[in-house]
């Protein structure tokens, strides 16, 4: 009954004739809604046959009609065919035909009203035809869209035309509409006609096209979908699942007139791309000989990431943190940023002279460590943002020359900056990312910072991705670097839209700019813009192009610069003249040369002054620290036992943890009352007791919250309430800093830049990230090799990161046995063939003070626990690299007392011998040095060989800086004792390279350091269970026969 009483006139034809007026009068202003809505014809009470128990009857007749039209009376079919045909039920009732000749005429009406209903039947297919033809305009629209700046190449690799939409390069040329609309009709795919293209459709509730007019003549809605999607804008959106962000950017994009410019942005406009060009044909002028990878071809990038900026200050943001990749084109190159100069003088604002003065190769350097090109300096400064006239801070992070590496780091510095002022949801802070085409498909830390982007502890609430889409990768065709239509479609996997946008139309680049800005504001996702360009220079200024792309640089060649343009058409326009243009020109060039003049004056490079992460008040102010010693980092009992007791307990009522859980909280208890503590606990009181000093404690990596080896459980899940977890650690004190412990996603490359990023922000937090195997680092070895172990040296930026590697060879095979020790002491600064001095005052801190990061092995949970509040308790920032154990996590003998944590007790660089052989050190015949777990090994088999007298064993539980002032007085405390090392790992492997000339530097080479371990080999372990257990026993045996070296001797 409800086809019987909605209104049909929905449904009727409209001739062009009939006003586009009429319906917006009738149509709601915001009625867009999905709801069906009924619109009686006639009222209910005018038909008396519709009402009581009729109604019923009516029903059943009219369910089978459905059915079978032929099974009911043929007055009856009359009657429901032109219902459904929109007649009201009063007229369409026709009564039965009398059975004689005078009804011929009345039967040829009858059946007229059957016919006409084929008639209804086109309506509705035809609306349907122009709803799936809006659609596939949304969707396919950016396909055909003019993006291509030298018009050469299609955007998308695909020189097709997509088969559902009624477009061609020769937008609605007549000719060509007829031959697209004939392909689209001879198949039935809309079954339109070209007689359609006057006629008026309603538009459906998913389109904006009509603004206030709720109905358009099918030509007009094509031109207007030609505007919207096939223009100089491509839009990719309809992937997204949610119909409010859909809705949001159908209004953006396809509402008439909403792309509307004032004469003074457009004179703004100008402006900026003014100083974009000048600045590059500037430095082309004064240095021509150098390569400075510039910006030409995409002078746009300037005055768009402002637009970004401005628009971002103007919603809320007060600091946004930038990331640029060495070069904006090719992963190939090791060479550097194109435009990252004009970025910081004309985004970021740095002064003019700092960066002429870096083309000067007499420059001193003033800064310790080795530096870095001028390509890759960052930068911090605070300024007034004269759009919005509110103050703004920018950062643009240092980065290496490997392409997209500092994605991650970026989104961490962002999220530690948003934690920092309580900015919950990245009103405040945001971050930019810039990538060049090519490698933003092919580098996979692109999907990873991704996937990053919306999980709890990793957001950033939406970042800015801008594409400088070359259209070639140096050398390389868009066609041999990726499989995907796009560049962007990575951006897919997280529903982030993609705005497609040809660079040589500046107008359109700067709407597309607002857009993602403001989409960034509303919904706190991340948004691509893809700026589609070209590269008007070779790979540098000194690369010749037409090697390889000939064609395109033929066309290059020909190509006006888009200053040139812009000029020109706001000339046309009046909106300025040309002396006004000139100028603005001469104006800018004299600011150029002002500061090239003052450039001269500067002397000497300060790397300081490029720092993008400064910390105020941590050092003095000409950057060093405070003091060059460190307190104890023991604690009273007092504060061991309270925090031992909350890390046995669950701090919260009604909370029912799992019974392995209890009995691990019930052990932890009895450990606390014996005053012992393991691993777990000594890192709980670790922890503990610096956010009781209010240092942030941020835990990451993946598994960390219950620890791969089930051994640290920080986060208490209820057994009985789906969600509902409790953490300990957050439960300690009245006022404590926040601890933060996060499980990852399975990434080791995005998650560490990202920790690493979050530990750039300040100085007062301890971040740690833990690999779930110590051989796992492998995979972020970019973050490990390019930024923690020569940031300092690059960029003059310290940084207190912690990475927490689990090691040991444990006869679990060679995936999951070695942290791979030697790659990162391999890359330890310190000379092994200059002994220090020793004598020097606070030698062990200068030491620290010294190296590019520290490596250390502990033995022991009380050395672990030291050796994390040392990182904290230091005047500077150091990276930590821990081997963390995994059988020692429950091993009976390692235990510390909690008399190794009081005050006055620190972190031991070496472990002596304190047996019996330390007594009577005459008596000692060999004095092994080990470092870590082989330790326990060793003990083991020295007891059972009853040699406690004969074999000492000093540990060493920092590796760098090496301990040098402290084994040299083990080596001399045993004066008759041979000297060797002994390891687990295979001889060419572990720390054997790295220790043994340290050790004959530090005994004047008057001894020879034999090896007692495994021998060299291809893999890090064996995955045979009884092969490893020989090889540990040969180990043994040659650590503990007196007699096996005296053949080499």
């Amino acid at each position: 009954m409800f086809h019987l009483r909605t209104c049909a006139a929905k449904l009727r034809p409209l001739t062009a004739s009939q006003t586009v007026k009429t319906f917006s009068q009738n149509r709601p202003a915001a009625a867009r809604t999905f709801q069906q809505i009924r619109c009686y014809s006639a009222p209910v009470a005018a038909e008396p046959f519709l009402s009581g128990t009729s109604s019923n009857y009516v029903e059943e007749m009219y369910c089978a009609w459905l059915e079978n039209p032929k099974s009911v009376h043929k007055s009856w079919d009359i009657f429901f065919r032109n219902t459904n045909a929109g007649a009201p039920p009063g007229t369409a009732y026709q009564s039965p035909l009398p059975l004689s000749r005078g009804s011929l005429a009345a039967v040829a009406h009858a059946q007229s009203l059957v016919e006409a209903q084929p008639n209804v039947d086109k309506l509705v297919e035809d609306h349907l035809a122009v709803q799936s033809l809006i659609r596939a305009y949304q969707i396919r629209g950016h396909h055909v869209a003019q993006l291509d700046p030298l018009g050469i190449l299609d955007a998308d690799l695909d020189s097709s035309v997509p088969a559902d939409i009624i477009s061609s390069t020769d937008k609605l040329d007549l000719a060509v509409f007829k031959e697209r609309l004939r392909m689209l009709t001879v198949g039935g795919f809309y079954g339109l006609d070209e007689s359609d293209l006057d006629k008026v459709f309603h538009l459906p509730t998913t389109t904006f096209i009509g603004g206030q007019e709720s109905a358009l003549p099918l030509r007009e809605i094509i031109r207007r979908l030609e505007m919207a999607y096939c223009q100089h804008i491509g839009v990719e959106f309809m992937f997204i699942n949610d119909l409010e962000q859909c809705q949001w950017i159908r209004q953006k994009f396809e509402t008439p007139g909403i792309m509307q410019f004032t004469n003074e942005e457009k004179r703004t406009l100008l402006a900026r791309l003014v100083r974009s060009t000048r600045f590059e044909e500037f430095l082309q002028r004064k240095w021509s000989s150098e390569k400075r990878f510039g910006l030409e071809g995409c002078e746009v990038l300037i005055p768009a990431l402002k637009t970004i900026i401005d628009k971002s200050s103007e919603n809320g943001v007060d600091y946004v943190i930038m990331g640029m990749p060495h070069r904006l084109c090719s992963p190939y190159s090791p060479i550097r940023s194109r435009g990252r100069l004009n970025v910081l003088a004309n985004v970021i604002r740095k002064e003019l002279e700092q960066i002429f003065c870096q083309f000067d190769s007499k420059l001193e350097a003033a800064d310790e460590g080795s530096g870095d090109v001028k390509y890759h300096l960052g930068m911090y400064h605070r300024r007034i943002n004269r759009v919005t006239d509110r103050n703004i801070t920018l950062s643009l992070v240092a980065n290496p020359s490997h392409l997209e590496a500092a994605d991650p780091v970026v989104m961490g510095k962002t999220k530690a900056e948003q934690f920092y002022c309580g900015d919950t949801e990245g009103k405040k802070v945001m971050s930019i990312l810039l990538h060049g085409d090519a490698a933003f498909a092919g580098q996979g830390i692109v999907y990873e910072t991704f996937h990053l982007s919306d999980l709890p502890s990793y957001t950033t609430h939406g970042t800015v991705h801008v594409v400088v889409n070359n259209q070639i990768g140096f050398t390389t065709d868009p066609r041999m670097a990726r499989s995907s239509p796009y560049p962007t479609d990575v951006a897919r996997v997280v529903n982030a839209p993609i705005f497609h946008v040809n660079s040589d139309d500046p107008e359109a680049v700067m709407y597309v700019c607002k857009v993602a800005a403001e989409w960034r504001s509303t919904f706190h996702k991340d948004v691509v813009v893809d700026l589609v360009c070209y590269r008007r220079n070779g790979h540098n200024e000194m690369d010749e192009p037409m090697f390889t792309q000939p064609l395109m640089y033929k066309q290059i060649r020909k190509q006006k610069p888009v200053l040139q343009k812009y000029a020109e058409l706001l000339v046309s326009q009046g909106v300025v003249n040309q002396p006004e243009y000139e100028e603005e020109i001469s104006k800018y060039d004299k600011i150029c040369e002002e500061a090239f003049a003052r450039s001269k004056d500067e002397k000497i490079l300060h790397i300081k002054h490029w720092l993008d992460s400064p910390w105020p008040g941590f050092f003095t102010l000409d950057g060093q620290p405070r003091s060059m010693s460190c307190p104890s980092t023991g604690l009273t009992e007092d504060i061991l036992t309270h925090i031992g007791n909350v890390a046995s307990s669950v701090p919260v009522e009604n909370f029912t943890i799992h019974g392995g859980l209890s009995r691990i909280l019930k052990t932890r208890g009895e450990m606390v009352k014996n005053r012992t503590v393991d691993w777990a606990l000594a890192e709980y009181m670790a922890f503990g007791s610096l956010l009781k000093e209010g240092i942030h404690i941020r835990l990451s990596g993946q598994d960390v919250e219950r620890g791969t080896f089930s051994h640290r459980h920080h986060v208490l899940h209820d057994q009985n309430v789906d969600k509902r977890t409790c953490i300990p650690m957050n439960h300690l004190w009245p006022n404590q800093a926040p601890y933060t412990v996060c499980n990852s996603s399975l990434s080791e490359y995005g998650v560490l830049g990202f920790e690493l990023g979050f530990a750039m922000a300040s100085p007062n937090a301890l971040v740690l990230w833990e690999a779930q195997f110590g051989d796992f680092h492998n995979t972020a070895q970019c973050i490990i090799d390019q930024f923690i172990c020569p940031g300092q040296a690059k960029w003059v930026r310290q940084n207190g990161i912690v990475l927490l590697l689990p090691h040991g060879m444990e006869g679990m095979g060679p995936e999951h046995s070695s942290a791979r020790p030697e790659r990162f002491l391999q890359m330890c600064n310190d000379d092994p063939d200059v002994l220090p001095d020793l004598k020097e005052a606070n030698f062990d801190i200068n030491q620290l003070y010294d190296c590019n990061w520290v490596v250390v092995n502990c033995s022991t949970p009380g050395n672990f626990f030291h050796v994390l509040r040392r990182q904290i308790l230091l005047p500077f920032r150091k990276p930590l690299i821990i081997f963390t154990p995994k059988s020692l996590l429950r091993h009976p003998e390692a235990r510390s007392s909690f008399d190794e944590m009081l005050p006055g007790t620190h972190f031991q660089r070496v472990i002596p011998e304190d047996g019996p052989a330390a007594q009577n050190p005459e008596n000692v015949k060999r004095l092994l040095f080990c470092t870590g777990k082989v330790y326990y090994d060793l003990t083991r088999e020295r007891k059972a060989r009853d040699m406690v007298g004969q074999v000492a064993i000093t540990r060493i539980e920092q590796l760098s800086p090496f301990p040098f002032d402290l084994l040299l007085k083990e080596v001399q405390k045993y004066p008759n004792a041979e000297l060797a090392w002994c390891q687990e790992e295979h001889k060419n492997q572990g720390y054997y390279d790295y220790v043994k000339p340290r050790l004959r530097t530090t005994i004047s080479r008057a001894k020879p350091v034999w090896y007692a371990g495994r021998d060299p080999a291809a893999a890090p372990a064996t995955g045979n269970k009884k092969t490893h257990l020989t090889e540990l026993q040969r180990l043994l045996d040659t650590a503990f026969d007196l007699d096996v070296f005296k053949n080499f001797s």
